[in-house]
């Protein structure tokens, strides 16, 4: 039904050996989707391995028993395809987008190396490719403005221990302390078929698809003893906030506000979205209308708020502003804090909520008004909560948030002793 957020059918089945595949059809387009789930990120990493699901994220590329280094990309790219990959706390995830006379091209593909990694894998190319994250970690944290920012939340936010300490780019220290038989046990671990979720959406058929699956993934063996993962929905309340302040190369102070809310997929986490969105999102929330235009202490671009989805702990909800030139880290952030803190006593309005509605419902139409994005959205929701059709839950629960919801849940859970906050001030400050 148009109304649900999911029009398009969806077929699923469970091959022998555990693979669960999900088909949704749809002729619009001469395309195919496809998009494999493996259960595994950075919370099921035990300690001292931290950063292995990450690194797979680039040893998945390197080769396998049928194909040669590099040819994985050829192939696709070859065919008129795009490819990639990404990992999270929660999961590790391989797509591609290519002809649909392709289709079987990509099943052979992902099948191979999900059963053929481990014999092809040498030490060559996990010096290789351990390289290649410590370059990345470079790039893209420590050598950028405020980049490192997420680096130093999750500490604040998860105490020792738990599944979410650590972020997924991991423990440089790991990675080098690891030998080759440790990884190739990491994957014999966490990359089987019972571990994984495989979704196929676009110009096909299920027939097709459950048959490719069965020909491709059939044949590689479950694995018994998987780990389970560690639960992290309970963390010990502190009673008080938490707070770093770094001092290093950025042009201005920047401030970033945390706390925790609750599981990404519960009907908490629907109203953290809408309230995220309401705070944070353009130039019509709260934040900017305040601190941007209003006060004009926070640079325009640079004031936002959002949830990161996390399905396993209470998620986060991260506000963040950067200051104007000649406006203090301290001002900034008591600014922050009072926006934050009047969601408690200043209701919401009925065009926040409306505003905020329209944002999400566009951007939840974006995401699945192509094949990749639908192809994602079904695996996610596979993969977390054993059921693609929920997917169609989540605009309608949305777009039934209250303004009354919305100001419960902060004075639940945006309390000042439950806050982390995150400050960076110019080096020539100090």
């Amino acid at each position: 039904m148009p109304d649900s957020g999911y029009p398009w059918p969806i077929e699923t089945t469970r091959l022998d050996n555990g693979l669960r595949v999900v088909v949704s059809e749809d002729r619009a387009a001469p395309a195919v989707a496809v998009n494999l789930w493996y259960d595994v990120g950075s919370r099921h990493e035990p300690e001292g391995q931290t950063g292995f699901a990450h690194l797979f994220e680039h040893l998945m590329f390197e080769g396998s028993v049928n194909v040669a280094k590099t040819e994985h990309m050829k192939f696709v790219q070859g065919a008129g395809g795009s490819l990639n990959a990404t990992t999270n706390p929660d999961r590790t995830n391989y797509f591609e987008t290519l002809p649909a006379e392709h289709l079987e091209l990509a099943l052979w593909l992902e099948a191979d190396r999900m059963g053929g990694l481990v014999p092809a894998l040498t030490q060559e190319t996990l010096d290789n490719q351990r390289e290649v994250v410590k370059n990345e970690r470079r790039q893209r944290y420590e050598n950028v403005p405020y980049g490192d920012a997420w680096l130093r939340l999750l500490p604040l936010l998860y105490p020792p221990g738990h599944p979410y300490h650590h972020a997924t780019i991991g423990s440089m220290a790991d990675l080098d302390a690891a030998d080759l038989a440790t990884f190739q046990g990491f994957h014999r671990t966490y990359y089987a078929p019972n571990n994984a979720v495989l979704t196929v959406v676009g110009d096909t058929t299920a027939t097709e698809v459950f048959a490719l699956a069965d020909k491709y993934f059939g044949a590689i063996p479950a694995r018994e003893d998987i780990p389970a993962a560690p639960d992290g929905r309970h963390v010990p309340a502190t009673g008080e906030p938490a707070r770093e302040t770094v001092t290093a190369a950025v042009p201005a102070p920047r401030v970033f506000v945390a706390h925790r809310t609750h599981p990404f997929g519960t009907p908490g986490y629907d109203v953290a979205t809408v309230l995220a969105a309401m705070l944070g999102s353009g130039r019509g929330s709260r934040l900017y209308q305040r601190l941007a235009d209003g006060e004009r202490i926070a640079q325009p671009d640079l004031v936002a708020a959002y949830g990161v989805d996390l399905a396993y702990a209470p998620a986060p909800l991260v506000v963040t502003a950067t200051a104007r030139p000649g406006v203090t880290a301290e001002r900034l952030e008591a600014g922050v804090a009072e926006v934050v803190d009047e969601l408690v006593t200043v209701p919401v309005t009925a065009t926040e909520l409306d505003r905020a509605k329209a944002l999400l419902t566009t951007a939840w139409w974006r995401q699945m008004s192509t094949v990749d994005g639908r192809a994602d959205t079904l695996g996610r929701y596979a993969t977390l909560f054993g059921d693609p059709a929920k997917a169609a839950e989540r605009l309608p629960a949305w777009l039934a948030v209250t303004a009354d919801q919305i100001a419960e849940l902060a004075a639940e859970v945006l309390r000042p002793e439950d806050r982390v906050t995150l400050t960076y001030l110019p080096e020539e400050n100090s």
